[in-house]
Order: C-alpha cells, then sequence, then structure tokens
C-alpha cells in the first residue's frame, strides 16, 4: 500500500512538545523500531532544525536519519532512500527544495519509494509536494501557486489557521481556475492517504480541522472533512 501523511503544520518543528503526529506517522509503519530518514532541504539543511528533528525522534520508538544535499552521506542517494522505512520532508522553500530534488533526481527517488510502500510524510513544504499543486510563500510575501511532484491530485494549502492570508488567497486561486480543487489543513492537522485516497484526517490540537475546497458554480464550497483529535480528550 502506498501511504502518505500529509500535514498542514505541526509535528516536532512547530509542537516540540506535543508529538502526536510524528507519532502517528511512526505508528503506520509495520516495522517494530522504523527507520525515519529526514530529509530538511526546503530549510537549507539548517543545522539546527536537523538537531531539532533528533532530539525530538530519538526519543521515539525509532531509527532516525537525515539525507542533506549540502553534506552528502554517500553518492549512492536512491539505495540510501530506499533503505528507509519512513521518509519525512520538513519545511521552508518548497521551490528551491523542489529545484533542488530535480537536480539531484530525489524527486525520481521519492516516487519509487511512494510505490514500494515506504511511508512518505512531511509539512509545510513537505506536505505541498506531494499534491499537484499547492499554495506557497517561496515567492516571497505574497502566496503563489506552485508546482508539485504530483503524487497525489489536486491541490494543497498548509498552514490554514495559521497565517491570515491563507485561506482568501487559496479561495481566490480557485474561483479564478489558477489552482485545482483541493485540500486545506489547519496547523496541527494531518491528511493520509492510502493510495492516493484520502484515507482520515488526524489531529494533535483540539479543535484544528481539514476542508476539501472546491468550485463549484463559480463559487467556492469549504466543506469540513471530519477530523479525528489524537490526544485525550477533556471532557
Amino acid at each position: 500500500m502506498k501511504q502518505i501523511i500529509a500535514m498542514g503544520g505541526g509535528g516536532f518543528s512547530m509542537e516540540p512538545d506535543n508529538l502526536l503526529l510524528d507519532q502517528y506517522v511512526i505508528n503506520q509503519s509495520e516495522e517494530p523500531t522504523p527507520k525515519v530518514c529526514f530529509i530538511p532541504t526546503a530549510s537549507g539543511d539548517a543545522e539546527g532544525y536537523i538537531d531539532r528533528f533528533y532530539e525530538a525522534f530519538n526519543a521515539l520508538n525509532c531509527k532516525p536519519s537525515h539525507l542533506s544535499l549540502f553534506k552528502l552521506p554517500t553518492k549512492d542517494l536512491e539505495s540510501y532512500l530506499l533503505d528507509a522505512d519512513i521518509i519525512y520532508v520538513g519545511g521552508g522553500n518548497t521551490k528551491s527544495m523542489l529545484a533542488l530534488w530535480r537536480e539531484w533526481e530525489i524527486d525520481q527517488i521519492l516516487r519509487k519509494a511512494w510505490e514500494k510502500g515506504i511511508i512518505l510524510a512531511g509539512l509545510s513544504a513537505g506536505s505541498i509536494c506531494w499534491f499537484e499543486q499547492g499554495m506557497t510563500d517561496s515567492y516571497g510575501e505574497d502566496l503563489d501557486v506552485i508546482t508539485g511532484l504530483g503524487f497525489l491530485k489536486g491541490s494543497h494549502s498548509p498552514h490554514y489557521d495559521g497565517e491570515e492570508n491563507r485561506r482568501p488567497s487559496y479561495h481566490q486561486c480557485i474561483l479564478a481556475g489558477e489552482i485545482k480543487d483541493g485540500y486545506a489543513a489547519d496547523d496541527g492537522v494531518a491528511l493520509h492517504f492510502h493510495d492516493g485516497n484520502l484515507f482520515k484526517v488526524l489531529s494533535s490540537r483540539m479543535n484544528a480541522m481539514a476542508y476539501k475546497v472546491s468550485n463549484v458554480n463559480k463559487k467556492v464550497l469549504e466543506k469540513a472533512i471530519p477530523t479525528q483529535y489524537l490526544g485525550k480528550s477533556s471532557s
């Protein structure tokens, strides 16, 4: 089965004291102690980001590693990535990340990983990248449409409740026909896909939501998707 877990935000980099989404990702592997490879390309392979990954994932039941395209661990990047059980992509500049991936043929390796059954996950840039299109701030202050890897059909907008311009910009682009219908996710929300189809939606925050956003008769229709909170309810 091919799995992608796309997070609108959250995880160790945004919620270091709340690893519910990261633990959920690990739990989806059939391996008792899965190998998790972090790809921090979108951050420019920032050392602090990599350090935070290891601090978080060393506390979870897994074997963490990372792939830096600026300090290569090996010349055989395909074997390195395909040895993982889970590939986790960090946030940052989506456009720069995709450009580097294509230069190093990481995009092709990731497709092989997906087809092999390696779980693909990530947040923000690491969430947008799996879709045909997404809303990104890679170009500067304004949000623009970007073309992703296309493993998942449609478009995606992360940080839906975390940045005030996300919702109106996504609506405007969908209404103008500049971007395909798709999925929006609040910070702390993960969209879990099985074989390209939405399987379930999870959250690490109470009341965080995901939405199916569509152009219907030249009007934007935003439909909330049932979301399972991974924490303990206070009620």
